[in-house]
């Protein structure tokens, strides 16, 4: 879902965005800043509010002014106005009770958003794509221009096909951006993407960025990409990455954002698990553990979407998990070298007649069929001794063990924070 919205930037232009809601409850929101010349629907920001949103992370993209659909003049913008409008978009998203803990910026909004994060206390998080370590690297596309820049006050430049008028003051202010100590004082976890085959905002940018910062901070390659991710795989692949890092810092930013069904909060207690119903489509389930979350949801052909793994795909996953946990620790115990410990599993359903069966009754029973896969110079003994100790794992034994279920029925739902 995305909603168009318009929002006062900061010089009281108005500026047109959008804001793009997950399917289920929000659980944090994040700011995207595009690119010099590009907008909020670019390629780079769609993907990325895309695996963002499948994530439960909200995203507002706007044009900035003077593209797109916002009001004002591109050319009579500087730097330090953009940052400021992102500040303001963030007013905007505060006002909401959507404050962003998370800001992404591509090429100079990259740059945008490590200036603005000072003035952003809710940003927990930080990702750059293919970002200058200095905001003035945007000169190199004016080359031609800055003598005439420096001597008239302003000039006309041929940028993405789109004749502009810049005036010296954009310059004078990109020129005097304290960028290396707003990043050595950012202060938030930090993601650095960029490209080693970035044509126009070179790799050493990003070295520059990462080393000027101070931990958390980490660096991902976009090998083969260009600047602007314009490979619908590269761009995907730049999305996943971000939304996958961004997810371990949603419980630190904004916190699930109630609907009009929410009458309470209720903090989850370690142990417990919430899994409750998100309203898009038929099945699908929004499932909490501490600070993870995902969706359960149906295969097609059973009326479901198929947006997760279904109950009985979370069984067996927790029965392989916790399979292959065992089976590591009693390898490394004895100092056996097994390799990755894969588990394969399947579930159906047998007749009682089909199969052996100590009870002599009728019907049906589950079948877990698992097989376990090991590398390593195991002697016949050893693996023999590893597939006795999969059976001991704590979920196998729940499995096939007496349990004793309690189920209480509650008046009102509650939302986990």
């Amino acid at each position: 879902m995305a909603q168009r919205v318009t929002f006062d930037g900061a010089g009281g232009q108005r500026l047109a965005g959008l804001l793009d809601l997950p399917d289920g409850p929000t659980v944090m929101t994040a700011l995207f800043a595009h690119c010099f010349t590009c907008g909020k629907d670019s390629i780079a920001a769609a993907r990325i509010a895309r695996a963002l949103t499948a994530r439960g992370i909200a995203v507002l993209r706007f044009d900035v002014t003077g593209l797109g659909e916002s009001e004002g003049t591109f050319g009579e913008a500087t730097f330090s106005m953009d940052v400021a409008d992102l500040a303001a978009a963030a007013a905007f998203l505060r006002a909401r009770g959507q404050g962003p803990g998370l800001l992404v910026g591509h090429s100079l909004g990259g740059a945008a958003v490590l200036a603005a994060a000072a003035s952003i206390p809710e940003a927990v998080a930080v990702a750059t794509i293919g970002a200058p370590s200095d905001p003035a690297h945007v000169t190199n596309l004016l080359t031609d221009v800055v003598p005439a820049l420096e001597a008239d006050g302003r000039a006309q430049v041929q940028l993405a096909g789109r004749t502009f008028t810049v005036h010296r003051a954009f310059l004078e202010d990109l020129r005097a951006q304290p960028q290396r100590r707003r990043i050595a004082e950012l202060g938030r976890a930090l993601l650095v993407m960029h490209s080693p085959q970035d044509a126009i905002v070179g790799i050493d940018n990003a070295r520059e960025i990462f080393e000027a910062a101070r931990h958390p901070k980490s660096f991902v390659s976009l090998d083969g990409a260009d600047h602007l991710l314009t490979g619908h795989h590269d761009a995907r692949y730049a999305a996943d990455v971000l939304a996958t890092w961004a997810s371990r810092y949603a419980s630190a930013g904004t916190t699930a954002q109630e609907g009009p069904d929410d009458e309470r909060r209720v903090p989850l207690l370690p142990g417990e698990v919430m899994v409750r119903e998100t309203g898009s489509g038929r099945f699908q389930q929004e499932v909490r553990v501490g600070a993870h979350r995902w969706f359960a949801d149906e295969p097609v052909d059973a009326g479901g979407d198929d947006s997760g793994p279904s109950p009985y795909d979370l069984l067996l996953a927790s029965l392989g998990a916790c399979t292959a946990m065992t089976l590591r620790i009693y390898a490394e115990r004895r100092g056996w070298h097994t390799g990755a410990i894969e588990v394969i599993l399947r579930h159906d359903r047998v007749r009682t007649d089909d199969r052996d069966t100590s009870t002599g009754a009728s019907g049906w029973l589950d079948r877990v069929r698992r097989e376990i896969r090991v590398g390593g110079d195991l002697s016949e003994g050893e693996r023999a001794a590893l597939l006795r100790i999969a059976d001991r794992c704590p979920v196998h034994r729940t499995l096939v063990g007496e349990v004793v279920m309690e189920t209480d029925l509650v008046g009102s739902a509650a939302v986990s924070v």
